[in-house]
């Protein structure tokens, strides 16, 4: 059969992508891998919920406070104030948007991206089918390539897609207690030390029963199971039953091109739209799943190859600013443990929590206070430059 798109991978960006177009009236093909599962926080801002519809029975958990650990064990509680940040488990929430993609329309097809070959009528994704083992074709006016970070699709596909940064993350999927030592169900604490990761921080996010804690690095030689075993014993959750393990590479950059010039188009990881700094992933990514789909189906209406770069303008166009100011924070301060001492230091004021989390919750700079961007820059620098000390809250 021929469809109007085939989309390889089947998690947020993959999902939402197939649901849109589908819902649009294009017949679509989603291809994913059965049984796999992303090493994920599971956070989730109130603006996801609202723009893609998430029903409440996918909230596992309803997070009211973060609190920032430095090197030294200094703790920044913030409180999320006029929200929370909604916590899901990816083994179900993935399921749950390739299931509401089928409703829509969308073809599920299981098994394993092995390639694009191209003939008069376009292109055919050649994938081994789960179920026979065998290689099976699929047509396809476009190619959405939604395969995660090292995408297959983008490194046959697309100039660039190769060569990609990334954060390998690793965690542990606990049964949790209720509060216990550092472990509270209400709160995501977030692990700035380098004896945890030298580069980027650990995490302990409560998932309802359950509960993430994982963490991230690039640097090759860091043992990451040793690490989440510090983690969980820093936390009293070291004798917490382990449901399961996952690891996985994290993009840290998004890519020059998103799409081959022709016929593919990227999403989500493969495109690389993991936020800076702060690592999140399911809000970006399925909002690259959207732009992506448009990008399609203006596409396949105008039949302009060229169509297919809105994807990338759409979404720049509204996060470009803040993936530079994550960027930049991620430079300054993921650098040493002196550097992360003063990070935490900076959380420590109100300024930063508000804008902070207005900023996360909405997906936007907020514009609406000048007076305290212009304190937060200032303190910044003195964080930086050592004219606050480290230790000073």
């Amino acid at each position: 059969m021929r469809y109007d798109v085939v989309v390889v991978g089947g998690g947020p960006a993959g999902a939402t992508a197939a649901e849109d177009l589908a819902r649009a009236g294009r017949s679509v093909a989603l291809i994913d891998r059965d049984g796999r599962i992303k090493p994920c926080g599971g956070a989730i801002p109130p603006r996801l919920i609202a723009d893609f519809h998430i029903p409440e029975s996918q909230i596992v958990a309803k997070i009211k406070t973060a609190r920032m650990i430095s090197p030294t064990g200094r703790r920044v509680d913030i409180p999320i104030e006029n929200g929370f940040v909604g916590m899901v488990d990816r083994e179900h929430f993935d399921e749950f948007l390739r299931c509401r993609a089928e409703e829509a329309g969308a073809t599920r097809l299981t098994g394993t991206y092995k390639g694009i070959e191209r003939d008069a009528d376009g292109p055919v994704v050649i994938y081994r089918d789960k179920a026979s083992g065998n290689e099976t074709e699929v047509r396809a006016q476009i190619v959405i390539g939604a395969d995660g970070a090292r995408s297959n699709v983008a490194r046959d596909e697309v100039e660039g897609g190769d060569r990609i940064p990334y954060v390998i993350a690793y965690h542990e999927i606990i049964e949790a207690p209720g509060p216990r030592g550092e472990y509270h169900p209400d709160r995501c604490d977030v692990i700035y030390d380098g004896r945890i990761s030298p580069d980027f921080y650990g995490w302990v996010f409560p998932h309802g029963k359950s509960a993430s804690v994982g963490m991230g690095s690039m640097v090759r030689d860091v043992d990451l199971k040793r690490a989440t075993a510090d983690l969980r014993e820093a936390s009293g959750l070291a004798d917490c039953t382990t449901i399961r393990r996952e690891g996985a590479p994290i993009p840290l950059k998004p890519l020059d091109k998103w799409d081959n010039g022709k016929d593919v188009v990227l999403a989500g990881d493969a495109a690389g739209v993991v936020a800076p700094s702060s690592g999140e992933g399911i809000y970006y990514a399925m909002m690259g799943g959207r732009v992506a789909a448009t990008a399609a189906a203006a596409c396949l209406a105008s039949g302009r190859a060229k169509d297919l770069q809105i994807a990338r303008r759409m979404f720049m166009r509204e996060h470009k600013t803040v993936f530079r100011v994550l960027g930049a924070m991620q430079d300054a301060y993921y650098k040493s443990d002196d550097r992360r001492e003063r990070f935490v230091s900076l959380c420590h004021d109100v300024d930063v929590q508000r804008l902070t989390f207005e900023a996360y919750m909405n997906k936007k700079l907020v514009k609406a206070r000048p007076l305290a961007h212009i304190r937060i820059g200032l303190k910044n620098m003195a964080h930086l430059t050592g004219l606050i000390p480290a230790t000073r809250a």
